[in-house]
């Protein structure tokens, strides 16, 4: 809920900022350290979000008709740009023609995007069959460039494509727009590499192939379209929390896991970094970095479950550095293992050089499938606050589909708190999954929800899973005051954990 004084701020905005200011949001300028900006240092809302969110959002910007995958597809040679840099798009139709509309997310007075920018008509054309590596099962779409898309005047933030092509039917295509500099911001995150994982285009991702798991990719490539309407996760485990966190107008900076692979010193200055309902594979320099900046102070929430399970390597494809993410999940069948074992792709738990993911997150991936109600353990804790809730208090449909729980065998940072401790069905096991907060020397606090549907519960019942209203606004609740708290610094400083694993056996 906006304060009075966001409301008038807010109004004050719409009338005296130019219409150019989202232009100007996304220049260098802006990406700075926010001297001037009060977001930048208590964590109250800060101008340029609150402003473009003030902005009139389109309704009309999702998919009115998906039709067959090949009537409309296409993809993105750049996973990331600054703004005003170009990319290149491939868009396979078999329409006579096409066209392009940019809708950045946000919260725009519940609309939830805005459109930026729309092309001409463009001719249309049926692309290339998926190729198919024999070594490695890496599936590529051998296209030709349709158009460059500019992105001048593009705030940052996260950005769908809509492809439409004549006959109606119509795609996404997923693009972010960087910020240039994190300082005084929290970083949102978006799980590329996950999205990448999972995508079963061309019949082939990092868990099947044809015949099933034995002839799986080795390596998957971000040189063709995405599945699932062309947003791969996206929308089950982003898409929420990124509305969320424009309409907290907390300050915020985009990057994705390329990008904090390709410059580990990403974080630094930042206020915090937020990842989202699923992100599972990271390379050495994407760890590396996060815990680099937790000793550093900066706060880390992860608002899911299963994160940094699967380590991986990246390499590059024709279309540019860093395109290929390397998972064998096998240290037996990654020949790196035997020459660099540090960089082996098998969970990062296991041999050769094993770092279970808890010693970052505080907890480790447990359980799938799994099923049960949130159950809360800790309930005056600062998190909690406005959600009425009290010791025992439940929320069905919260838990799942994947959790997290205490390691016993650590690595464990102390001091933590254990803030919700559940029940589970796992399969033909019970066990628990569980809500943690530490803090460190440096003065960072680390969140982490223990479930990998509580981006999905924003949506309250349109979730499914029997979430319901009640959980939706307790999830959104405890969303914003971990968010204003992230912004406002280090939160462990303000924030210490009082440590309560004592409460809890193996």
């Amino acid at each position: 809920m906006r304060t009075h004084r966001g409301i008038v701020l807010t109004v004050l905005l719409a009338v005296l900022v130019p219409f150019s200011l989202a232009g100007c949001s996304a220049s260098r300028s802006s990406a700075g350290s926010g001297a001037n900006d009060p977001g930048a240092r208590d964590g109250s809302p800060t101008p340029a979000v609150v402003a473009e969110n003030a902005r009139p959002g389109t309704p009309d910007w999702r998919l009115r008709r998906k039709g067959p995958q090949e009537e409309i597809e296409g993809f993105a040679d750049r996973v990331s740009v600054l703004p005003g840099e170009p990319f290149r798009l491939f868009v396979s139709t078999t329409a006579d023609g096409f066209a392009v509309e940019a809708f950045r997310v946000g919260w725009y007075g519940g609309a939830q995007a805005r459109k930026v920018w729309e092309s001409p008509r463009r001719a249309g054309f049926r692309q290339a069959s998926a190729r198919t590596s024999e070594e490695t099962g890496t599936v590529v779409a051998p296209w030709k460039p349709s158009m460059t898309v500019p992105t001048v005047n593009w705030p940052e933030g996260v950005y769908l494509l809509r492809l439409t092509a004549d006959s109606g039917a119509q795609r996404y295509v997923p693009i972010t727009v960087r910020s240039a500099d994190a300082t005084g911001r929290i970083v949102v995150l978006n799980a590329t590499t996950t999205w990448q994982a999972y995508n079963t285009w061309g019949g082939r991702n990092l868990y099947k192939g044809p015949t099933g798991y034995a002839d799986r990719s080795r390596a998957v490539s971000f040189d063709r379209p995405y599945d699932r309407g062309g947003t791969g996760k996206f929308m089950a485990y982003e898409h929420s929390a990124i509305v969320l966190a424009e309409k907290t107008g907390v300050r915020l900076a985009y990057a994705t896991d390329n990008d904090l692979h390709r410059q580990p010193g990403l974080l630094r200055g930042a206020r915090g970094l937020l990842t989202l309902g699923h992100s599972e594979y990271w390379s050495t320099s994407m760890r590396d970095g996060a815990t680099r900046a937790r000793d550093e102070g900066v706060n880390i929430a992860f608002l899911g479950a299963n994160a940094v399970n699967r380590h991986i390597r990246f390499a590059d494809t024709a279309l540019g550095p860093d395109r290929l993410v390397i998972c064998y999940k096998d240290a037996t069948e990654d020949p790196v293992a035997r020459t660099d074992p540090a960089e082996s792709t098998q969970d990062w738990r296991l041999p050769p050089k094993p770092r279970p993911e808890s010693d970052l997150i505080g907890i480790m991936y447990n359980c799938f499938p799994a099923v049960g109600s949130f159950t809360v353990h800790r309930p005056a804790h600062w998190l909690f606050r406005g959600t009425g809730v009290r010791r025992g208090t439940t929320f069905p449909g919260l838990i799942g589909p994947e959790t997290d729980a205490l390691n016993w065998g650590g690595p464990t940072p102390r001091p933590i708190e254990v803030l919700a401790h559940s029940p589970i069905n796992c399969g033909a096991f019970v066990k628990t999954a569980d809500a943690t907060y530490y803090t460190t020397r440096s003065g960072s606090g680390v969140f982490a929800t223990g479930t990998m549907r509580w981006v999905c519960a924003m949506r309250g019942t349109a979730c499914g899973h029997g979430v319901t209203g009640a959980a939706q606004r307790f999830v959104s609740r405890v969303t914003e005051n971990l968010l204003r708290a992230m912004a406002a610094g280090p939160m462990g400083s303000a924030h210490p954990a009082r440590d309560n694993l004592e409460e809890f056996s193996p």
